[in-house]
């Protein structure tokens, strides 16, 4: 069977030779010897136990109806052990700079007296709750679970695309599609060490359980959903199973004299953390929007007296804003004194004039985004766009040039993916899962998005794209397999 390599970036699973990587030469051997046919009922083996177990996601405003099965591509995405460590290294040293610029900021904003991030920046951002300042968090700690998007550029070099600070998504995706691969697959893992991702659930209950204001055990812990409706409603679900705790909506919630507790058959059980699924603005309508239905009035107060935790804390959320990345590697200087483990990728800032110039001046260059954007909404991709596209796009941009940055477009690492009864190369990206409670852990792996479309470089869900399975090889001497 045909595999298409990467020709103008790197390529994950073969050399410039055209040659498996060391790494990937039993799984691309084990795929070889399976026909057209087995491949393809084993993947509607795997499409109908997705269908049945409710592996799907919302598309708002799709015309083609809200759920959709996410893509899995059946060729996994292999981290060799050395390059793990070098990605653990980074995203604990960054996560950990992250929590001190918010707790910061949150208090005597240092950072802001001393000039490393312009004022007028930071307290513009729609995520900044000035509601929350010098409200601390339990132990505090505002990043409880931090997905940050890494790419490779052309060279193979692992860059930060974006932090994601208030609810980052996916990983129910991540622990599904090693399952759903060992079931369709299992000669795959026949002769390589893979780490496990079976354990994100407990990961997960144990950084919670740490933050409980009243210690372990006194009151319950709950995962906060807006509904069914919402994009990530099965991971919820997944979630709130996998750990054996409640899943409530905002309803099944009340405050008394700031505490909080949950309706029952057997009546109120008071709780103790909650890892809300709901973004700031809706979680207290008493607090931020006074219009919603999916909060519960009076949580705000609670938090503020210490007598519930929330996950990730409020406020978190200006730690992701694009307009902050820039910021980052500066941040770590300032906090850490260590300079950035992983590089980022260079940013154009809208709120600098001469760097707004520059992005007017080079849009067929750039990809532009919104500073508070999310899902590969509002981008221009200007590499790939049309004079029209770039006008139209110019004109929206100067009403508010402080809520866009800009960066290079750069060449994503492909992958072999199997489409058309072909392997083809494919851009992707790779989200891994950072937990802060005790101490900062990260799930082994991570969500690899893979931008299905041919010449894309968008990999998010709701853009059409899909996901594989991500192996994090064990050393030689350490073998706990998936």
């Amino acid at each position: 069977m045909q595999w298409t390599t990467q020709i103008t970036g790197f390529d994950e699973a073969f050399g410039t030779d055209h040659n498996p990587r060391p790494h990937y030469q039993s799984v691309v051997q084990a795929l070889g010897a399976l026909t057209d046919e087995q491949i393809q009922y084993r993947g509607r083996l795997q499409e109908i136990s997705a269908r049945n177990q409710g592996i799907t996601f919302n598309v708002y405003g799709s015309d083609e109806g809200e759920e959709r099965v996410f893509p899995f591509d059946f060729v996994p995405r292999i981290i060799p052990a050395d390059e793990w460590t070098h990605i653990e290294r980074g995203l604990i040293q960054r996560t950990a700079a992250i929590n001190l610029f918010l707790l910061d900021v949150y208090s005597d904003q240092k950072c802001l007296k001393d000039g490393i991030l312009p004022y007028d920046l930071v307290l513009s951002r729609a995520d900044f709750r000035r509601e929350l300042q010098h409200v601390q968090p339990p132990h505090k700690v505002y990043t409880h679970v931090v997905g940050s998007d890494l790419i490779r550029d052309d060279k193979g070099e692992y860059l930060v695309l974006e932090d994601n600070c208030r609810c980052p998504s996916g990983v129910s995706y991540v622990v599904q599609n090693r399952t759903a691969l060992q079931r369709t697959f299992p000669e795959l893992f026949a002769k390589l060490p893979v780490r496990s991702v079976r354990h994100y659930a407990d990961m997960l209950r144990e950084c919670l359980e740490f933050i409980a204001p009243r210690g372990h055990g006194h009151g319950l812990t709950v995962v906060l959903t807006p509904g069914r409706a919402n994009s990530a409603y099965f991971e919820h679900t997944f979630l709130a199973r996998e750990m054996g705790v409640l899943l409530v909506e905002g309803t099944d919630l009340i405050v008394e004299d700031n505490y909080v507790y949950v309706r029952t058959t057997a009546g109120k059980k008071p709780v103790d953390v909650i890892y809300r699924r709901i973004d700031d603005e809706f979680l207290d309508p008493l607090a931020f929007r006074k219009d919603s239905i999916l909060g519960v009035p009076g949580l705000i107060n609670a938090y503020r007296a210490g007598n519930v935790a929330l996950a990730n804390a409020p406020g978190a959320g200006v730690a992701d804003d694009k307009a902050i990345y820039p910021f980052i590697p500066a941040i770590i200087k300032y906090y850490l004194d260590e300079t950035p483990i992983i590089n980022q990728v260079p940013t154009y800032m809208g709120f600098r004039p001469d760097e707004f110039q520059y992005i007017l001046e080079n849009l067929d260059k750039l990809v532009v985004k919104e500073t508070d954007g999310a899902g590969g909404y509002g981008m221009l991709m200007g590499p790939q766009s049309t004079a029209e596209e770039r006008e139209t796009y110019a004109a929206k941009i100067k009403k508010d040039p402080g809520s866009y940055i800009a960066q290079p477009l750069v060449e994503l690492s492909a992958h072999p993916t199997y489409i058309g009864g072909e392997y083809k190369a494919r851009r992707l990206d790779l989200r891994p899962y950072v937990l802060y409670g005790d101490r900062i852990k990260i799930l082994p792996g991570g969500l690899t998005r893979v931008a299905l479309a041919e010449g894309s470089y968008v990999v998010n869900s709701s853009q059409g794209g899909g996901s594989k399975d991500t192996w994090v090889l064990e050393s030689p001497t350490n073998g706990d397999k998936a």
